[in-house]
């Protein structure tokens, strides 16, 4: 939708699609995924979750206008899904490392966001 949208439609439909972001610094509201063992091939996939998360995050925030009031919730959690993400992405277990990277390239160089 931030990319059919203005800016100010795109806060509206925001808020009216995801009532519950806060408008203060929070990451409650959406925590980062915990994968219990990281060697498991299903169980790996919560790794990239994190990095997906933090990347459509700073998709929604490109969007937003600069004064829109969940611009500090947002950005907490997506920086806590970044740092969690991130420290995934090892090589240690080929369940996740065959592909976390690619997540990881999406999410720094801000594939697909408009700067």
């Amino acid at each position: 939708m931030r990319r059919v949208l203005t800016h100010a439609e795109f806060a509206k439909w925001l808020k009216e699609f995801l009532p519950q972001i806060p408008t203060r610094p929070n990451t409650d509201w959406l925590p980062v995924t915990v994968s219990p063992d990281p060697s498991d091939p299903k169980l790996a996939h919560l790794d990239g979750l994190n990095l997906s998360r933090a990347w459509m995050l700073e998709g929604i925030l490109s969007a937003l206008p600069t004064d829109d009031p969940r611009r500090a919730a947002l950005q907490a959690a997506a920086e806590t899904h970044r740092r969690a993400g991130l420290a995934a992405v090892t090589g240690e277990h080929y369940e996740g490392g065959h592909w976390l990277g690619s997540f990881a390239v999406y999410l720094t160089t801000k594939r697909g966001i408009q700067r």
